[in-house]
């Protein structure tokens, strides 16, 4: 009776956990699914249109002209990599030498205050911090610099902030997760607790902090709303850093409500320019992330 009864549980637990295993399967088919129809739909939306235009007029056309049918987007990618780059240089810099901060140097109370801060500048709503660089910054730059405020040096700002909290907490992760050894070692050895962190821990933990750079870059390209309110919109290339500007993000949230005809499939196009950037930026990580386990 008793192997019996251990027969009809082991029995049981063996199809509860197809079940659970055919669940979690199911949810990954859908995730894929997912991300196939809406690459589909887009390429299929976007090609026509890049092939009406002409790959070289769409990507280096100077000019976006709906009304005349001229669909240019160069200085859109300019504005949308130059926004990006300054963004994650700035945040970069800021970001890991915050995240050495808290996982080095500060102590543990202040660390438990300035972590939550940081989860919190996550949470916020991007709408709120452009509504909050438009009534902040844009008014500073006009006043220190002229030409209105909104401008690429605005995107650069409200961009680093949105972008500092993924780049801090990665990089925190990473550096905690460096085996207490390394740091040990390195002391025991007669290295300075700077010296350990620059060139013990850090080396180790890349790995992360490259991920948290390359997530950090695809918030910032792919930020649309913030970025409306503090860009001006402007679909020409720059002058300066203190000239207006509009994204790839914002050109397709701007003009999508009241855009039909080819001028709708070229924002379909642009989406998939924006679409390419994202693929290569993570090809560009895997690659590198190959490379620094080879060495390692």
């Amino acid at each position: 009776m008793e192997k019996s009864k251990l027969k009809i549980k082991s029995w049981k637990k063996a199809k509860i956990e197809k079940v659970v295993e055919h669940m979690f399967l199911i949810c990954a088919l859908i995730a894929i699914l997912s991300l196939l129809v809406i690459i589909g739909f887009i390429f299929a939306k976007g090609l026509p249109a890049i092939l009406k235009i002409g790959i070289v007029n769409f990507i280096f056309g100077m000019e976006w002209k709906p009304s005349e049918e001229v669909f240019g987007i160069f200085p859109m990618i300019v504005a949308s990599l130059l926004g990006t780059a300054g963004a994650v240089l700035l945040s970069t810099v800021i970001g890991v030498f915050t995240a050495i901060f808290l996982a080095e140097i500060a102590p543990n109370w202040v660390a438990n205050i300035f972590r939550p801060g940081v989860e919190l500048l996550a949470g916020i709503p991007s709408v709120i911090y452009g509504f909050f660089g438009l009534i902040v910054f844009v008014p500073l730059i006009d006043k220190w610099f002229g030409g209105g405020g909104n401008s690429l040096l605005a995107v650069i700002v409200i961009l680093t902030i949105m972008v500092l909290p993924t780049i801090i907490s990665i990089s925190e992760m990473a550096l905690r997760a460096v085996p207490k050894e390394y740091k040990e070692g390195s002391l025991a050895l007669g290295a300075t607790h700077l010296q350990t962190i620059f060139k013990v821990l850090i080396p180790a933990a890349k790995s992360g902090i490259l991920a948290s750079i390359v997530l950090g870059t695809g918030r910032a390209i792919g930020e649309t709303m913030a970025v409306i309110l503090v860009a001006g919109n402007s679909p020409i290339l720059p002058e300066s850093i203190f000239g207006r500007v509009r994204t790839l993000t914002s050109n397709i949230a701007l003009e999508m409500g009241y855009a039909f005809g080819l001028h709708q499939e070229a924002l379909f196009a642009t989406g998939v320019v924006l679409f390419v950037f994202i693929i290569v930026l993570n090809l560009i990580l895997n690659l590198m992330l190959y490379r620094m386990g080879e060495k390692a």
